[in-house]
């Protein structure tokens, strides 16, 4: 029988205080403090970026200009609600799991590199602020995606500070993916081969390779925009030799692969809910670690099905290939998950609720991507709210929902406290059906002309709009709920022991919250993370159980209760 951090038959101290309010407020190189860190840091963004996408569709309620001054109040809107949500909220947030998460699940006492982590971290800050600032000069008007020449020529001062924003952060997901491949390649514990890893491990592991690789090419991409707009060149300049082609060719570049930069650690998140909450073992457990690096790998080769409106001929054929291929290995993970919940014993925690609404989702989105990747429909559907629909059901149905999952999952391990399940299930009914009628009927509406990033529409598709606004606004007031939990819970909330969902990834086989150096001693990790359902599984949560000497959490609490010593086999 595999062991556990603390010896069977001593007493561990049940539940440890978390460091004070201080400490959260400055610099620290723990990776417990970071995650949260970058967690909160990336929930007041998103509550930023909601309010934007909220103001937006009540101006899209009619279809003339009704609360913005004009077309360029609307312009720097959207622009900034797409920058916020991309690099201040998906992104980030899921840097905190990461941070958090991975250190423990490997049995680690912090990350590789603790002073590199904590300064990755303080570059989101000021990159944040900076990026608001340009409302006080003149906001960026050009998109998320900052074509030129409306980034060059046609956007004030904003602009400028929109590049050094970006700059910033890229920055800082590059040291932090270079601290996340270092630990989670050299700091395996013992016992612990590649192929015993957690799925978040590799689902980590292949963002963290995207990251490093791509992100320079946007880095590159920034710095000639900047030279362009302060240092006189004309890289993307027609007009003295440029070519607007060449940024939207780098963008993409790291753009499309950043996709799954969003999408791979909600992936991760997903094997590891599924798993612990339906009692099954991952279903093919090496084919979805190995998809990870496959979709990492042919991220590299889509970028253009971006630009099939601006490709030459020749060229849109292989992209349009590539675009499906890279199906392959998302399906793989999908029939995994599948394969996994079916026929588990699954109980439907928070958690799980959001995982199963991830699969419902970026399954929509993913369809909808297929589609999308057909040049003569890519033709019809281009610049249009169907393009809109897509990736919100793959940002939101798809890497949001995930978030949330891993908040109900991990939440609980970080404070000590488990949220409360009553609030969870209102959160997700809320967020779910609001969500759908947020987004699927922009498929219709794009299907039927509607361009996107225009405040002025044809007056016959008002009634759609409207609806889409009804939800858009429960959406946001779903958001509130969630906010409401995570408070109430930290101070409320029922006392969650050490491994509430009986888990057996390592993070589990330590107090909630940990200490400081996360384990006191030295861990061993069960020979499989997923392996439920053995004699060895149960013997192995019952030292859990006996080790921390915890009483039975409440079943209200949505914790799966702890077992008697020798239950049957199959929990």
């Amino acid at each position: 029988m595999a062991t556990i951090s603390v010896p069977i038959g001593q007493r561990a101290e049940p539940q440890r205080k978390l460091p004070g309010f201080a400490e959260y407020l400055r610099w620290s190189v723990d990776h417990k403090i970071i995650g949260v860190q970058y967690g909160v840091t990336a929930l007041l963004f998103f509550l930023i970026g909601g309010a934007l996408a909220l103001l937006i569709r009540w101006e899209l309620l009619t279809p003339s200009i009704d609360l913005m001054a004009d077309g360029k109040a609307y312009n720097q809107l959207f622009s900034i609600h797409g920058t916020v949500m991309i690099f201040l909220w998906i992104i980030p947030m899921f840097g905190a799991v990461a941070n958090y998460v991975v250190p423990l699940q490997l049995g680690a006492k912090d990350m590789a590199f603790p002073w590199l982590n904590a300064f990755a971290f303080w570059l989101i800050p000021p990159a944040g602020i900076l990026l608001l600032m340009g409302y006080f000069i003149g906001q960026t008007e050009a998109g998320w995606t900052s074509y030129p020449p409306l980034s060059t020529l046609f956007s004030d001062d904003g602009q400028t500070l929109w590049a050094m924003s970006i700059h910033l952060l890229g920055l800082s997901s590059i040291l932090g993916s270079i601290n996340l491949i270092v630990t989670i390649l050299n700091m395996r514990p013992e016992g612990m081969s590649i192929w015993q890893m957690p799925l978040l491990c590799w689902a980590v592991l292949a963002t963290s390779l995207i990251a490093v690789m791509a992100t320079p090419f946007l880095a590159g991409a920034l710095t000639l925009l900047l030279l362009d707009r302060v240092g006189g060149t004309a890289f993307f300049d027609p007009s003295r030799g440029g070519d607007v082609l060449l940024w939207q060719n780098i963008f993409w570049f790291y753009s499309h692969p950043a996709v799954y930069i969003m999408v791979l650690p909600g992936m991760g998140v997903l094997s590891e809910v599924l798993s612990v909450h339906s009692r099954k073992p991952i279903f093919g457990y090496r084919m979805i670690a190995l998809s990870s690096l496959a979709i990492a790998l042919i991220g590299f080769t889509v970028w253009a099905h971006h630009m099939f409106t601006s490709l030459q001929p020749e060229l849109r054929i292989p992209f349009m290939i590539t675009t499906m291929i890279i199906a392959v290995p998302t399906g793989i993970k999908i029939f995994g998950w599948l394969g996994t919940i079916w026929g588990g014993k699954i109980r439907f925690t928070s958690a799980m609720l959001f995982s199963l609404g991830f699969l419902s989702m970026f399954v929509i989105g993913g369809i909808s991507g297929v589609m999308l990747a057909a040049v003569p429909f890519d033709y019809q559907a281009h610049d249009t709210y169907f393009v809109v629909s897509h990736f919100h059901f793959v940002l939101f149905g798809g890497s949001v929902f995930a978030i949330y999952s891993g908040i109900y999952h991990w939440y609980p391990k970080v404070t000590g406290r488990l949220l409360d399940e009553r609030l969870g299930k209102l959160h997700f009914a809320l967020t779910y059906v609001s969500f759908f009628f947020t987004f699927f009927p922009m498929h219709w509406v794009g299907l039927l002309g509607m361009p996107r990033r225009v405040a002025v529409y044809a007056p016959e598709l008002q009634g759609w709009n409207i609806v889409i606004g009804i939800a858009s606004f429960v959406l946001g007031i779903s958001t509130f709920v969630i906010l409401y939990n995570l408070v109430w819970s930290f101070y409320n909330g029922k006392v969650a022991g050490a491994n509430p969902w009986r888990a057996l990834t390592l993070e589990w086989a330590t107090t909630s919250p940990p200490p400081a150096w996360n384990f006191d001693e030295d861990p061993v990790p069960f020979e499989d993370p997923y392996g439920y359902g053995t004699e060895a599984a149960t013997q192995y949560l019952d030292a859990i159980d006996r080790t921390f000497g915890l009483p039975e959490p409440s079943p209200k609490s949505g914790a799966l209760p702890r077992l008697n010593p020798s239950p049957a086999v199959g929990d």
